[in-house]
């Protein structure tokens, strides 16, 4: 996701609801070796199959998660070496536990994250290792870069050596997952699978219930990804949102997330979803009119009953209102404090709390 005024916007139609607007950004178990930092000690983590085994948010750069440069998700700097980075993430991640509720993350990486600033991607596993030590799951999700290529790997040579480096370190942990390609718009839904199943073939001792699977176009529907053969057991990731809607039925939005992951709810995670969280608005309480409010509350309640995951978008990133908390202090001594407990509340409900 980006923020609302930036860059593209997709309408997803749902046949009972006004358009939604998402917006492109507002095996074994043994741990694996972080090079240049510790090994992290890792559990066995529990397997996805129901809301409240994968309590997740995500964790963004200040900036925009599309971009070309290294991705610093909010509160690390590039200049951060791989102590540095741990003991700050292992900071924020306590906020995100015991503030939230909270058992997962989902962080960025592209190409100059990984391969092309190697230095970085030391000290960038500082994130990873620090949830793995601390019994989290880590959804990994690649990026495109904003612009022309947004929605494709500039180079797919470059892309698989990305995955390779990080499938190196990571392929074997049982609390780390891969989302393949997090909004891939520029492709169309049967080439965007064909690529999947290539990067399979690249990687085919990371398990399938491990990889990610975005949905059509902006992870808008996951229906005919759900259905192909080849995708079996993979977990199927779909993104909505209510930017620019004034749809204030709860019900419209509980059919549009239904209509958007049709029979494959128990495979599927909630990505990216969010709303306003620093404006004081009330989601406790009636609609009123309010179409976030209608919004949150339906979406949440889907997510609840059907038994998916589900990833809010952000639980931390500077300067966007939709985020459920902000940073405090300095260095590495770091907390995070919740923005809006209702708002809270209707996230820890989709987690099944």
């Amino acid at each position: 996701m980006r923020s609302p005024n930036s860059k593209i916007t997709t309408l997803i139609i749902a046949s009972t609801i006004s358009p939604i607007i998402a917006c492109v950004d507002t095996g074994s178990s043994t741990p694996t070796n972080a090079t240049g930092g510790t090994t992290a000690a890792g559990g066995t983590g529990d397997q996805i199959s129901d809301a409240s085994s994968f309590r997740c948010v995500n964790w963004a750069d200040t900036g925009d998660n599309f971009q070309a440069g290294v991705l610093q998700p909010s509160g690390l700097f590039s200049s951060d070496d791989y102590d540095t980075v741990l003991a700050k993430s292992d900071a924020i991640l306590s906020g995100f536990q015991t503030a939230l509720g909270a058992n997962a993350i989902r962080i960025p990486i592209n190409e100059s994250t990984v391969v092309t600033n190697t230095a970085w991607w030391t000290a960038y596993k500082g994130i990873i290792d620090a949830a793995i030590s601390k019994n989290m799951k880590t959804m990994i999700a690649y990026w495109g870069q904003a612009g022309s290529n947004g929605g494709k790997p500039a180079d797919l040579s470059v892309f698989f050596a990305m995955w390779q480096t990080v499938v190196d370190a990571y392929g074997t942990n049982s609390l780390v997952y891969f989302d393949v390609m997090n909004e891939p718009w520029a492709y169309s839904p049967t080439d965007f699978i064909n690529l999947v199943v290539q990067w399979m073939g690249e990687y085919p001792s990371v398990p399938k219930n491990h990889i990610v699977v975005a949905g059509n176009y902006n992870d808008s529907n996951v229906t005919q990804q759900g259905a192909d053969a080849r995708l079996a057991d993979c977990l199927l990731s779909v993104h909505i949102y209510a930017i620019g809607s004034t749809d204030t039925s709860e019900s419209n939005w509980t059919s549009a997330l239904k209509n958007a992951v049709g029979a494959y709810a128990t495979r599927t995670v909630v990505s990216e979803y969010g709303a306003p969280m620093t404006d004081g608005t009330d989601y406790s309480g009636a609609v009123n009119g309010n179409a976030y409010v209608a919004y949150a509350q339906g979406v949440t309640s889907q997510i609840g009953a059907s038994g998916m995951e589900s990833c809010y978008w952000p639980g931390l990133r500077n300067g966007d209102w939709y985020s459920i908390t902000t940073l405090q202090g300095t260095g590495t001594n770091l907390s995070l404090t919740v923005n809006n407990a209702s708002g809270l509340a209707l996230i820890q409900s989709a987690w099944g709390q």
